[in-house]
């Protein structure tokens, strides 16, 4: 058909269906479409997108300048793309910022394609936007993401590894200076291989089960140091990846604190040695060992001896420095395999493992005896105690720790009852001795409770004219069944169970009783001597104790007569003295029983408001054959003398003894010369006779 035909109106329905066929597809395609000729830079077309883009129609838009679409500012920002297009015949893509009359924005990704002309030039412009918002948004997100994560692992106090498959792809600052290493130095390599040994079994199964758990284990530093951690494990998923993330807190500071809190329960704070629960655990494995190897053991009970004595005179902390010196020489004495504690106060337990025989297990309780024996210095005096210790074998004397720290604690009490600084091996008597010790305790607090005591009386003679100067009172025990029970059989249990503070309120009233009605009578206007027991005088207290006595028997102060032993008057120096002068006030005499055998101050003695001095039997026993016995006899007689207290001879026995204290200017005489302790009645009697 010639150029110059018409054209028939099937050709232009033709051409009006494939146009708005063409429009259809502008319109719905999802991105803004224009073309824009180079004569003038006007738009020739836009679809529906683009003109909705910029405020404009489908129709409105035509012949409209790029600048008048898009603003004079934009057109000038994109003109230089325009220009490259335009030149050198090629496409171009750019992002801008498209803004909108609220103030919002879009981000838009640009395409520019020239349209050439029948000469290869360009004769206009298509235009292509996307609005890749969306995008530029997500991408802003997951930026944002990785840069908290980031400021994350690099804020945390806590180290924090990154691992897939078991091998890491990232760890923060703390974590690697934890270890000790840069991050390119592990980065791809496993995680078990900065897992100490130990722990590696125990990584490798939380890992292979993908488990979330918290739980502690241990780092390998690069020097190869141990550093215990807690990993704290969870699962999570980045960029489409399955990751591990291992948070790692160092916990060494819980350790330690751990291992002080565990010390500390299971050691004594003084000596640093195990205490008696660390002793059982320990003893119940080597007992074990020893067990499956048909092996012995020994266990030996060091108790020692008038500790008490040490802190009372020259106070706890040399106290405290005897016991440091006593542990420290026991630990000396023995081999490292052998086991040493304190059980607390002045007890020491040891055992021998390696199965000693008996005699090696003798030798060291005699280097025991002779090393905890020596002098020690401390500040103000030279001071030195002694050991007594008790044995006991495994299996022979018990196959427990507790049986056999039972036994070895009653030889050690039999070693005591010789004279102490002994050594004794347990023995099946002793366990019988002990059970009767019990029985006796037991029957000893019924007879407390029943009253089962009585009172003997012993007077005290003046020796110049046999003048009845004093009266003691002295308790017995009559058993129902084994008769009369003297002193010495049950005062000492006593005194250790603390029965003897009703056993002593008891002697107090009865013996201020019978005082009273021999004063109204007068039968014997003396004084009734009462021995005092340490725990008696040192009850908060006594002194208001002798005063209801005295008020409740209706009796005046000059009938009674306290006895105290020398050690009484030494603890709390200034607190005896202070209850003296009290009993002093209310006319109480106050004497000193078996003096000689202590260790009393003299420039103390001499303080105190005394009234008689009892020169104890053992040093009137020996004379006057004995001259070591009759100098210190006369030395407490001058001292006496000096002092101006009468002096009172005990235990004066023979008519030899009792001229020899005559004649060196004693006062008073007590003992069986006189006549021995008697029974309420008799004594009675015997005063009646006089």
């Amino acid at each position: 058909m010639s150029k110059h035909e018409p054209v028939g109106p099937d050709v232009l329905r033709a051409l009006g269906e494939e146009l708005a066929q063409f429009r259809l597809l502008c319109n719905n395609v999802p991105a803004a479409l224009a073309y824009f000729e180079r004569a003038g830079n006007t738009c020739g077309y836009a679809n529906r997108s683009y003109a909705e883009m910029f405020g404009h129609t489908e129709a409105s838009i035509i012949g409209l300048t790029v600048a008048e679409v898009i603003g004079a500012e934009a057109a000038e920002l994109i003109q230089p793309q325009v220009d490259h297009v335009t030149r050198e015949r090629v496409g171009a893509r750019y992002e801008r910022q498209l803004r909108h009359a609220d103030g919002s924005a879009n981000s838009i990704e640009v395409h520019l394609l020239p349209h050439l002309g029948a000469d290869g030039e360009a004769v206009g412009a298509f235009v292509l936007i996307s609005d890749i918002t969306r995008h530029r948004q997500a991408e802003a997100a997951l930026r944002e993401s990785e840069e908290r994560q980031a400021k994350f692992m690099h804020a945390s106090a806590e180290g924090i590894v990154f691992h897939k498959g078991g091998f890491i792809t990232d760890a923060n600052p703390p974590l690697l200076a934890l270890l000790g290493y840069a991050l390119p130095e592990i980065l791809g390599r496993s995680t078990l291989e900065f897992v100490a040994l130990e722990q590696r079994a125990r990584v490798a199964e939380v890992m292979a089960a993908g488990l979330e758990i918290s739980y502690d284990s241990a780092l390998l530093h690069r020097d190869g140091t141990a550093i215990p951690v807690q990993f704290i494990v969870r699962t999570m998923h980045f960029q489409g990846e399955r990751l591990r993330m291992t948070l790692v807190r160092d916990i060494r500071d819980r350790a330690q604190a751990q291992a002080r809190i565990h010390h500390v329960a299971h050691h004594d704070a003084l000596t640093g040695l195990p205490n008696r629960l660390a002793f059982d655990e320990r003893t119940q494995a080597l007992l074990a060992q020893a067990r499956a190897g048909g092996e012995d053991v020994a266990l030996l009970f060091i108790d020692l001896d008038h500790f008490k004595r040490v802190n009372d005179s020259l106070g706890h902390p040399a106290g405290d420095v005897l016991l440091q010196t006593v542990a420290q020489r026991i630990i000396e004495s023995v081999r490292e395999a052998d086991l040493v504690a304190r059980f607390g106060g002045d007890e020491f337990v040891l055992l021998l493992a390696g199965n000693p025989t008996r005699q090696a297990v003798q030798a060291v309780a005699d280097k025991l005896l002779a090393a905890i024996g020596a002098p020690l210095e401390v500040p103000g005096a030279s001071i030195s105690v002694t050991p007594s210790i008790g044995v006991a074998l495994f299996p022979a004397h018990g196959e427990t720790p507790e049986a056999l720290i039972k036994h070895a604690d009653t030889a050690m009490y039999h070693a005591k009852s010789l004279g102490r600084a002994h050594v004794c091996f347990f023995e099946p008597a002793m366990a019988a001795a002990a059970m009767a010790e019990l029985a006796m305790e037991s029957r000893l607090a019924q007879a407390v409770r029943e009253r089962e005591f009585v009172l003997h009386f012993q007077p005290q003679l003046a020796l110049a004219d046999g003048a009845l100067l004093g009266v003691e009172a002295l308790i017995r025990w009559q058993h129902p069944e084994h008769g009369l029970i003297a002193p010495d059989e049950f005062i000492p249990l006593a005194e250790a169970r603390r029965l003897i503070l009703p056993i002593s309120e008891w002697v107090l009233h009865e013996a201020l009783r019978c005082a009273v009605r021999w004063h109204a009578s007068g039968l014997a206007c003396v004084p009734v001597a009462v021995n005092l027991s340490t725990l008696q005088f040192q009850e908060p207290g006594f002194v208001e104790t002798i005063e209801r006595a005295l008020a409740q028997a209706g009796a005046q102060g000059r009938m009674l007569e306290l006895e105290l032993t020398e050690r009484m008057l030494m603890e709390d120096v200034a607190g005896v003295q202070a209850s003296l002068r009290r009993l002093k006030a209310l006319g109480v005499v106050i004497s000193v029983d078996d003096f000689g055998t202590g260790y009393t101050s003299l420039g103390h003695l001499k303080h105190l408001p005394l009234d008689r001095l009892k020169i104890d039997r053992t040093f009137i026993t020996d004379i006057p054959g004995d001259a070591d016995s009759a100098a210190i006899a006369r030395a407490i007689l001058q001292l006496g003398r000096s002092l101006g207290l009468q002096v009172v001879a005990e235990g004066v026995e023979t008519q030899a003894q009792r001229d020899w204290v005559g004649a060196h200017g004693c006062d008073a005489q007590q003992g069986l010369f006189v006549g021995p302790p008697l029974p309420l009645a008799e004594f009675e009697a015997w005063l009646r006779a006089r």
